[in-house]
């Protein structure tokens, strides 16, 4: 009986047929949006933190609360004020209105410039990577200033000063009260090659008194930011401790007359912990630098070394194994794939090289060149090269 079946539904057929119902492929999507978490949720679960545990502590001065109410009162009375005087308009109509940036800045340091200024260094994350969990405003304004015979160059927050430019001590002033004591440190937190995690103190001026710079102890001399090759831009910063008494730094002075690194390994962390009942963060300065030829020259002549240089060692690239037929390859690129580097770079050198005569000025660029035509019988590869060549492009970038 069942051979007969078979054959009814096998009978003049060459294949059996069977309807199968697709499957939904909303199941490889995932849950629905109004189910499932969202990036967002997924995100704060991953890096959730105890605020019992984790949270920022204010190490300095207490800012002082401000209403906003009254700011924008006095604000919007001064604007009138501005816009009833007729002498400022007769001034700003013919172009002759000078605005006192002086003034401006003043005024700006006693309002919001704590506030924004620790929002500056939270950014560049100061305060992570020198005192961990600890912040503070930055109440007292520092004007720190290099300056090169005529010309000034400021450190404000954040802004490039190259190291030509900052070889020399800046001169730092402060605005405080008289009978008063400070120290300043100048350090990186990303310039220490000996020690990982660690800073290099470039600058430690202890003992301040009223402010003057002349009048402070010397624990550290001032080095020159020595942004190496290859790293990029280092943060350099100033940071204005009030003290309470006066203090022994002895221990913290170098060793030697040599500027030494090793021996200004610091760690603001460490240096503020065994010290917080008699100092006090008040002020921050901190500028970016880069390197330039002055920081091989500072290793040459004070380390009588060789300025160290850091290069990114990329992974090297895997390819197949060459065949001999290889499918849909260009032949060209195939080859070139597995030669040698240099064996390339030595051919486009000859190519150079006999196009170059010392006696005459070298050729003009084309000024259209995808406008130059071809030599008639030039097959497709090779016109692929030459406008590569003409352009700038693939291998003529790397070696001409």
């Amino acid at each position: 009986m069942a051979l007969r079946a078979s054959n009814v539904l096998f009978k003049g057929t060459d294949c059996l047929k069977s309807f199968v119902r697709y499957k939904s492929q909303r199941r490889a999507l995932g849950k629905p949006p109004g189910i499932a978490r969202s990036l967002e949720q997924r995100l704060s679960e991953l890096y959730y933190k105890d605020p019992e545990i984790c949270f920022k502590v204010n190490i300095g001065f207490a800012l002082k609360k401000v209403q906003r109410r009254e700011v924008c009162l006095e604000h919007g009375k001064h604007i009138k004020k501005n816009r009833d005087n007729a002498e400022l308009e007769k001034l700003s109509r013919s172009g002759e209105l000078c605005i006192p940036l002086d003034e401006v800045e003043r005024e700006w340091s006693k309002t919001v410039a704590p506030t924004q200024v620790k929002a500056m260094a939270e950014h560049y994350a100061v305060y992570e990577h020198l005192f961990g969990d600890a912040y503070f405003y930055p109440v007292v304004n520092m004007d720190i200033n290099y300056t090169n015979g005529d010309l000034a160059v400021p450190a404000y927050w954040g802004n490039i000063v190259k190291p030509e430019e900052a070889k020399s001590v800046p001169d730092v002033s402060f605005e405080c009260k008289p009978d008063t004591l400070w120290t300043l440190v100048m350090t990186t937190p990303d310039g220490n090659f000996s020690s990982e995690n660690m800073e290099c103190c470039h600058w430690f001026v202890g003992n301040i008194k009223n402010g003057d710079l002349k009048s402070g102890e010397v624990i550290m001399d001032y080095m020159q930011p020595l942004p190496v090759q290859g790293l990029g831009y280092l943060r350099y910063i100033f940071i204005l401790y009030k003290q309470e008494e006066l203090l022994d730094y002895s221990s913290l002075k170098l060793k030697s007359d040599k500027n030494a690194l090793e021996e200004r390994t610091f760690s603001t962390y460490e240096f503020y912990k065994e010290r917080q009942k008699s100092l006090t963060p008040a002020g921050l300065s901190f500028f970016t630098a880069d390197w330039d030829q002055t920081v091989t020259e500072y290793f040459n002549k004070t380390f009588s070394c060789d300025c160290p240089k850091f290069v990114y060692d990329f992974p090297e690239h895997f390819y197949k194994k060459q065949t001999w037929f290889p499918l849909r390859q260009p032949f060209n690129l195939y080859l070139d794939r597995y030669r040698d580097q240099k064996e390339i770079a030595k051919e486009y050198l000859v190519k150079k090289l006999k196009a170059t005569d010392p006696f005459k000025e070298p050729a003009k660029p084309l000024l259209y060149p995808n406008a130059v035509p071809f030599k008639p019988g030039t097959p497709s590869w090779l016109k692929n090269e030459i406008i590569k060549e003409r352009l700038g492009l693939g291998r003529a970038k790397d070696f001409l």
